[in-house]
């Protein structure tokens, strides 16, 4: 019986990867977070329907050693506490000393890029550690990675997600968003660089069965990971986007007195916002989606363009960002994944696998 820890466990993200590997009952679940209380009271909940084992204990992500992983005794070690923007490798670092594999749910640009130093350790200590085992990079490198056959040359990337306003992002994930708008950041534009700011780039896109949603600019992992992972790339823009054209827009005028350094801590509003987006949270839906446009050259040489769409409903698409760890921790607890060493989330499972994670939610996709 393979003993998964999730720090984290009962969050946003952290508490539907702990439902998902709750079902198997060749597991045993550790959930853990900064209060004690609210891992049991979750476990509680999850314990009603769980196949697992469950169990709880205190485990804050920013304060742990290697001495605190190595009692509870994991197998792996999920880190699903975020935000990661500026949580660092301290836990990463403990896992791997412990000698359990390490997986995280980090989508923050710089935290994915540079996970690779961590290398040597996890080699050294014989286990796997990977961060971005998210939507991003991890789902949209196996989107790219199944539909990329069909390119002699892959020039360009267009992508974004739009969740449904049902969603409750939670006062660290809200805190997280604020905090990139207006920000500027370097993305791979026509062979060259190109900087853009964080919501900004205003512009509107047709999901099917979803109509016409706003997106606008933001930072992820894949700027830096998907030039080097894909040659011949030269464009990705990656945008985020909300339901209800209100938000949106809130988002992008305040992104403006950022930009200029007139507001230059918007995550201090988190809170209020939070606050409102609850009390208007009827003026949306539970339906959200992403989409993925890929640009190049085909077999014979013509221009070819492929659409992807990733459509969620039922409040489904928060599991969206959850799977993939789950797919992952499940492979390593079964002895299907050999690598080791530490890496971002790219190659470690396939399109296909994702799709079959998912098959009993709704959450479909096609490409055209």
């Amino acid at each position: 019986m393979a003993r998964i820890l999730i720090v984290g466990g009962y969050g946003a993200f952290g508490g539907r990867v702990a439902e998902r590997l709750a079902r198997e009952d060749w597991l045993e679940i550790v959930i853990t977070g900064r209060t004690e209380t609210k891992a049991k009271q979750a476990a509680a909940v999850l314990a009603l329907k769980a196949a697992a084992r469950i169990q709880t204990a205190q485990l804050a992500a920013e304060t742990t050693d290697a001495e605190q992983v190595r009692r509870l005794a994991p197998d792996i070690v999920i880190n699903a506490s975020g935000p990661f923007q500026h949580l660092g490798y301290g836990l990463a670092r403990a896992t791997i000393a412990a000698g359990a594999h390490y997986i995280d749910l980090a989508d923050a640009r710089a935290h994915v890029r540079d996970f690779h130093i961590l290398d040597r350790a996890a080699r050294h200590a014989g286990v796997l550690a990977v961060a971005g085992a998210s939507s991003v990079p991890a789902l949209t490198a196996a989107v790219i990675d199944d539909l990329r056959p069909r390119f002699a040359r892959l020039r360009s990337l267009v992508y974004g997600i739009s969740p449904g306003n049902s969603f409750d992002p939670g006062p660290a994930t809200t805190a997280s968003i604020l905090n990139g708008l207006g920000r500027p950041f370097p993305i791979p534009f026509a062979g060259g660089t190109k900087t853009v700011y964080g919501w900004q780039g205003l512009c509107r896109r047709r999901l099917p069965k979803l109509g016409r949603r706003l997106f606008g600019y933001c930072e992820v992992p894949d700027l830096d990971l998907f030039p080097a992972r894909y040659p011949g790339l030269e464009t990705v823009r990656f945008y985020a986007g909300t339901e209800v054209p209100l938000f949106h827009l809130s988002l992008w005028l305040l992104s403006w007195p950022c930009r200029f350094g007139l507001l230059p801590r918007p995550e201090r509003l988190a809170e209020s916002l939070l606050w409102l987006k609850r009390r208007l949270s009827w003026l949306g839906s539970d339906r959200g989606g992403m989409f993925m446009t890929l640009a190049g050259n085909g077999p014979d040489g013509k221009e070819t363009r492929i659409d992807w769409c990733l459509l969620a409903g039922c409040g489904h698409g928060p599991y969206v960002p959850a799977i993939a760890s789950v797919i992952v921790a499940k492979k390593l607890a079964r002895g299907e994944l050999a690598t080791r060493g530490a890496m971002a989330c790219q190659g470690l499972f396939s399109l296909a696998e994702f799709m079959d994670e998912v098959k009993d939610l709704d959450i479909r996709a096609a490409a055209d």
